[in-house]
């Protein structure tokens, strides 16, 4: 059953000096009466730790962890409860478990804080029931993608979502389940997610300013310099209830979230466990819905991926899984064919792109014209290709997407595309994924762009009152510039004829000072992103300087010998 409108203006500030904490007394110097610190009275600890578990349902050891469906392992939570939902777009969703939540019904069931990457789809996957029958007031994910039901409700005020990147979500999370309550994180500096300006709850429009009032603002975040580089700090995230979906769990609870080699046809793994270890770690009572439910022993010890210590809940999966995107490898014919003006536009940027690919690299992909970029890579060039839902080794040397016997509901890109992986690829959870990214352990990223400055500040993931879908993993791709080269691959205007390559960006800021070239279908910049300014090196086959000129927003320089795209 298992298959099937706040300023639009940027911030690009530069940050103050954090003011020098005072010197710390040497513990020589300290007597034991300066030590000592008040205690809190019994009663206050007793409230406290009562308010703090109010909400997640009671746990009783040495009972069976097996439940009898979904709606009996959800009858006791509890309204206001925060609750972790693993899943990467429809990939690994707990679908079960979120239908059985649905039929509680908001009088039943509401005040709901959710976590997730994503929150389902306008089609009706993932958290969509939750989200429109109004259980859900409040959201916590880094993306929200093409759900134009969610977007409407967040600008209407019906809900208030907390924006946070990817990897700062995964890692949230994982520290979280850790007891580790922050950490410094270099993502989203000097960025509006910095300063607290994404608004979480919007009300409703000022009548003498026509603009959208914010009921509640972000918070800022803390700073701290290390080594010459700024972080801010990020606060652990914990849930009352943690739902995920494994492939096979025993009756002590441990889970394997995908096949094992012996147990395939073909060579694929699984994407599922993209947030499935970590939420499971992270909550007071994890229930997962299993696809088979096996007696304690048949999962060999090294095929566990999230131990049964941390499940306490186990129900049958009963609904079908759901493909978001299909995409197919292309028929000789097809890639044959007539092609429209755009497909050549972006084949042209994606071509000049693959050039940054070099062999042996290590490289990650945003959605879009990057993704293409491997179907014009030689024979020669063998490259890793990384996603962030928790791929390595993602795309065949014949493309990147699997035949109609290859596809696989659990085998997704980051654009939630079915895809295949190479021999020797491999999957892994979001917080080990982001940690590749975050650590520098990448080559290139290769990103698509709504604005990008003259000194590489990009702008790629909101439209202030137009466009919220979020910013994905993108913050956290070009966190570490000093180590992974990131590359902007984009049509040199946009729908409406504005350039895109602009003096300062007007949009809210990705990054600020991380791209170093800039691919287009006319051209390619080097970007010097420590002094700030744009050198033209290449030109696309029929145009010249002065269209470049015309159509660009930014000053730049020309290089000597400036070369052919081609």
């Amino acid at each position: 059953m298992a298959t099937r409108r706040t300023s639009s203006i940027c911030l690009a500030r530069n940050l103050s000096l954090i003011p020098r904490a005072r010197p710390l007394i040497s513990p020589l110097h300290l007597h034991a009466r300066q030590l000592r610190t008040t205690p809190i009275p019994r009663e206050q600890k007793a409230n406290l730790g009562a308010k703090r578990d109010a909400a997640a349902p009671k746990i009783v050891r040495g009972a069976s962890k097996v439940f009898k469906d979904a709606d009996e392992a959800v009858a006791d939570i509890q309204s206001g409860s925060t609750i972790l939902s693993a899943g990467f777009g429809l990939c690994g969703t707990a679908e079960t478990i979120i239908a059985a939540l649905s039929k509680r019904g908001k009088s039943g069931l509401h005040s709901l804080t959710a976590v997730s990457n994503n929150a389902g789809t306008t089609s009706g996957g993932g958290l969509t029931p939750l989200v429109n029958s109004g259980q859900i007031d409040r959201l916590i994910l880094s993306f929200l993608g093409a759900n134009k039901n969610l977007e409407k409700k967040y600008l209407g005020g019906e809900i208030a979502i907390e924006l946070c990147p990817q990897g700062t979500i995964a890692e949230r999370i994982r520290a979280g389940g850790a007891g580790i309550p922050a950490f410094f994180t270099p993502t989203g500096i000097n960025t509006l997610l910095q300063s607290g300006e994404i608004p979480v709850r919007m009300g409703p429009v000022d009548k003498a300013t026509g603009r959208t009032t914010v009921l509640e603002a972000g918070k800022p975040r803390e700073t701290r310099i290390f080594n010459g580089k700024v972080y801010g700090m990020e606060e652990a995230i914990k849930g009352d209830v943690a739902i995920l979906r494994a492939h096979k769990v025993d009756e002590a609870g441990n889970c394997q979230f995908r096949k094992e080699a012996c147990e395939l046809s073909h060579s694929l793994r699984y994407t599922t466990k993209a947030f499935g270890q970590i939420m499971g770690k992270a909550a007071k009572v994890t229930i997962v819905e299993a696809e088979n439910i096996v007696p304690i022993g048949d999962i060999h010890p090294d095929s566990v991926h999230l131990q049964g210590i941390y499940v306490d809940r186990i129900v049958p999966a009963t609904v079908d899984k759901v493909i978001e995107i299909t995409k197919l490898k292309e028929s000789a014919d097809q890639a044959s064919g007539e092609k429209s003006a755009s497909q050549v536009r972006r084949e042209r940027i994606a071509k000049r792109t693959a050039k940054e690919l070099k062999h042996g690299y290590y490289v990650n992909l945003g959605v879009g014209i990057p993704t293409l970029a491997p179907s014009f890579l030689s024979p020669e060039t063998k490259v890793w290709i990384q996603s962030e839902n928790g791929l390595l080794g993602m795309f065949s040397v014949q493309g990147p997407y699997p035949t109609e016997e290859e596809v696989d509901a659990d085998v997704v890109n980051a654009g939630k595309e079915t895809v295949t992986i190479v021999p020797g690829g491999s999957t892994f959870d979001s917080a080990e994924s982001f940690a590749m990214i975050r650590g520098g352990h990448i080559d290139v990223s290769v990103l698509g762009a709504l604005q990008v400055s003259a000194n590489g500040d990009l702008a790629n993931f909101m439209i202030p009152g137009k466009v919220f879908k979020g910013m994905g993993g993108a913050m956290d791709l070009v966190g570490n510039p000093e180590q992974t080269k990131i590359v902007v691959a984009t049509d040199h205007v946009a729908k409406d004829g504005s350039s895109k390559i602009v003096e300062t960006c007007v949009l809210p800021l990705t990054g600020a000072k991380v791209v170093s070239t800039i691919i287009t279908d006319l051209c390619v910049f080097d970007v010097d992103r420590v002094k700030g300014g744009l050198t033209l090196i290449e030109l696309a086959p029929g145009v010249d300087v002065e269209e470049v000129r015309r159509k660009t927003d930014a000053k730049f320089a020309v290089a000597d010998d400036v070369k052919s795209m081609d």
